[in-house]
């Protein structure tokens, strides 16, 4: 079962951009810079799943000369820019708010309205992450949540997946700043949350950047897909024994080349098993848009 990342993200679109107006009206009447920083991380992040369709309709465009392979990569090139934008306009302007907040501490207005606003903004957040889950949960299979994130080639459920827990994340600790600012008069405390929450978002980018860089440098298939992919070959009558299977992970689809020993004496029996097997393997897989093989007796 696929994935669908376009409902994924427009899900978190629409999650956010609800977000971000809510915050936004509860920052200007309250003070609040817990609030104010997480209205900036929902503004980022209603842009970043802008980026992430973009790159998911390039990623689409045919292959030319210029660009052989297609343009599959294009998605992974949009989800790295999206990781530097949660750390440069979500993380540091939430650390940047806090400790100009520290300087000049100000007292909140309307404290209950920021709370209100908060939970509504948790609850929506939550449904973004449930139905960001119900798609992850149709290819992870038995891996483990975290198994998965380090594993997956689909980045753009990873970068989704990473914003939506860092939002909720984000908006508990500003939920907590608020509420102990309330308890306590001490604005201190809000202040504290924005650097809290600017720390938690720049984890998050660090964390999707790396996993990213795998996949534009030229990552192959999940591990899960090449050992379906060697044990379908050691399958097939036409092959005596594989040698090497070398994948490229080039967005939604994949490049495969094989090195096997292939039963057939004569060149024309050999041509006929080769094209059996690829028809094969292609109708199994077909994420596979480029497929080469090399028939060989030795490694």
């Amino acid at each position: 079962m696929k994935a669908d990342s376009v409902r994924t993200i427009f899900y978190a679109l629409g999650a956010n951009l609800a977000i971000a107006a809510a915050k936004t009206g509860a920052a200007v009447f309250t003070g609040s810079s817990a609030m104010l920083a997480e209205a900036i991380h929902s503004y980022a992040d209603s842009g970043n799943q802008g980026l992430l369709l973009l790159g998911l309709k390039r990623a689409k465009r045919p292959p030319s000369p210029d660009y052989p392979l297609g343009h599959g990569k294009a998605v992974f090139f949009w989800s790295f820019i999206v990781a530097l934008v949660l750390f440069s306009l979500g993380g540091l302007f939430s650390i940047y708010e806090g400790t100009h907040k520290l300087a000049q501490p100000e007292p909140l207005s309307y404290p209950w309205l920021a709370v209100g606003i908060l939970v509504f903004a948790l609850a929506a957040e939550a449904m973004s992450l449930r139905a960001c889950l119900i798609e992850v949960n149709k290819v992870r299979g038995g891996r483990s949540l975290w198994r998965w994130f380090r594993e997956s080639r689909q980045s753009e459920l990873v970068v989704v997946l990473g914003e939506d827990l860092a939002a909720l994340f984000g908006l508990a600790l500003a939920l907590v700043a608020v509420l102990i600012t309330i308890l306590t008069g001490d604005p201190l405390w809000d202040a504290l949350g924005s650097i809290a929450i600017g720390a938690v978002l720049i984890v998050v980018a660090i964390g999707i950047a790396v996993e990213i860089k795998g996949l534009l440098i030229g990552q192959s298939a999940d591990p899960e897909t090449e050992r379906r992919l060697r044990d379908f070959l050691d399958r097939q009558e036409d092959v005596e024994h594989v040698f090497r299977v070398l994948t490229l992970q080039l967005g939604g689809s994949l490049m495969v080349s094989i090195k096997a020993h292939m039963k057939g004496a004569s060149a024309e029996e050999l041509v006929g098993a080769i094209n059996r097997t690829e028809a094969s393997l292609r109708a199994a897989f077909p994420e596979v848009q480029w497929l080469f093989f090399e028939p060989d007796v030795a490694d």
